[in-house]
């Protein structure tokens, strides 16, 4: 769910936010301990309220089903929708660093891959969780080979190619947490799978050790690049594992990191479609007006209805990416102010949820309660501050506002449903 494509395409940004190697690696260590802590609050949401909606399930829990629509409404149309057509644009930018293409024909091909994505998780949840499977495998090696790439720079004795330094500016480190946690945004997203477990204790192992596991990974990678483009260099590069593995194995190497890290970004993406319908699928089954997408293929175990409507508001922000010429950029800028804001309101949840409901069965208790779970909202707020700061009161108004369409459209849905009942009740 976590480690995929982030790690190719934020490394440069956080380093063009602070001022040495030191700070890069701390800031990546922070954010994988941070992920941790996370990862910790919701293995206890996960094992004691098992749900296929996740985060809508704790939330509607906590806070009420007015709240908990408004989360399922931002799953539909931001914080999935987005970041499959971010991670869609990240696929398409990569694989022209070999197959040159324009705007017009990236956008394609992030649709492309979206659409084959989304049929083939439509074939039922054991083929995509296979493919799944497979495709992070071939992530993780990718991983591992940049580490390879700077063992072997180190045993030819070859220098970093610009060490340099930076200049942390104000609110640097803050930009700079933005960039590192969208690469480990996701470790919440397993959640949705809580409910097809076979025991409660699973996804708690899958979180921890899933999360232990990744921040290793990124921690070696930033490694990797620093010490083989050096402070300077990872901050001008635009794809720095391409880059680096051109310096240790020539073009052989680029032409593999390129195919790693678009196997990568369709890594993700695969996963957020799996996860991505179930929220909708949790939502639509409180709403008389949407049942149409609480519907359960039973026979392949998916959510039909909701995987499709899903990946059709994500095919909407591909077109308006590729309208706007910034594809990737414009779905961070979307995506970040909303997220962050729910993901603050999941670590209250653990506090509220412990007082409301005692008596509730939790095979698995954060440890350290209350003091990691106010960790996590207190980061979670900070990180949504940052990133306000960052995108700007424009991006804010487009995401939030997008957000307050959603209470509109639901109030004319139960009223167009309760007509309708009404003339069925006459006839």
């Amino acid at each position: 769910m976590v480690v995929g494509a982030g790690i190719f395409r934020t490394s440069p940004l956080v380093a063009q936010s602070l001022g040495g190697e030191g700070e890069v690696l701390l800031a990546w260590a922070l954010g994988g301990i941070f992920a941790l802590i996370g990862a910790l609050c919701y293995a206890e949401l996960a094992a004691a309220f098992a749900d296929a909606g996740g985060d809508y399930r704790f939330l509607r829990e906590a806070f009420g089903r007015d709240l908990a629509y408004l989360f399922a409404w931002s799953r539909f149309s931001v914080i999935f929708s987005a970041s499959a057509a971010m991670l869609a644009f990240v696929g398409a930018d990569y694989l022209a660093q070999i197959v040159p293409m324009n705007g017009a024909a990236r956008a394609a091909v992030a649709a492309v891959a979206v659409g084959l994505l989304t049929a083939l998780n439509l074939r039922g949840v054991r083929t995509g969780a296979r493919a799944q499977v497979a495709l992070v495998t071939l992530d993780v090696a990718a991983l591992l080979a940049l580490g390879a790439a700077a063992l072997l720079l180190i045993a030819l004795e070859v220098p970093p190619r610009l060490p340099g330094a930076g200049t942390t500016a104000p609110g640097g480190f803050g930009q700079a947490m933005v960039f590192v946690m969208l690469a480990y945004g996701g470790f919440n997203d397993a959640s949705t799978l809580s409910a097809e477990v076979r025991h409660p204790r699973e996804m708690t192992r899958a979180l921890f050790g899933g999360m232990s596991a990744v921040t290793a990974l990124y921690l070696l990678a930033n490694w990797a690049y620093l010490r083989g483009l050096g402070f300077a260099g990872l901050a001008a590069s635009d794809a720095p594992a391409a880059e680096l593995m051109w310096l240790a194995f020539g073009k052989t190497g680029e032409t593999m990191i390129v195919i790693g890290v678009a196997v990568a970004t369709f890594a993700v993406l695969n996963a957020l479609i799996i996860v991505g319908g179930r929220t909708l699928y949790a939502a639509a089954e409180d709403e008389p007006a949407l049942a149409r997408l609480a519907e359960w293929d039973q026979s392949r175990g998916v959510p039909r209805a909701a995987i499709l409507a899903q990946t059709a508001f994500a095919l909407g922000l591909i077109i308006w990416g590729a309208t706007t010429g910034r594809g990737f950029a414009t779905m961070v800028d979307y995506l970040s102010p909303v997220y962050w804001s729910f993901l603050t309101l999941s670590g209250l949840a653990v506090i509220v949820l412990r007082q409301s409901q005692p008596g509730a069965v939790r095979p698995y208790k954060v440890p350290l309660y209350p003091l990691l779970p106010l960790m996590f909202a207190g980061g979670s707020a900070y990180v949504l501050y940052s990133s306000v700061l960052y995108v700007g009161w424009q991006g804010c108004l487009i995401s939030f506002g997008v957000l307050g369409f959603g209470l509109i459209l639901r109030l004319i849905l139960r009223w167009m449903f309760a007509i309708g009942a009404q003339a069925e009740t006459a006839a």
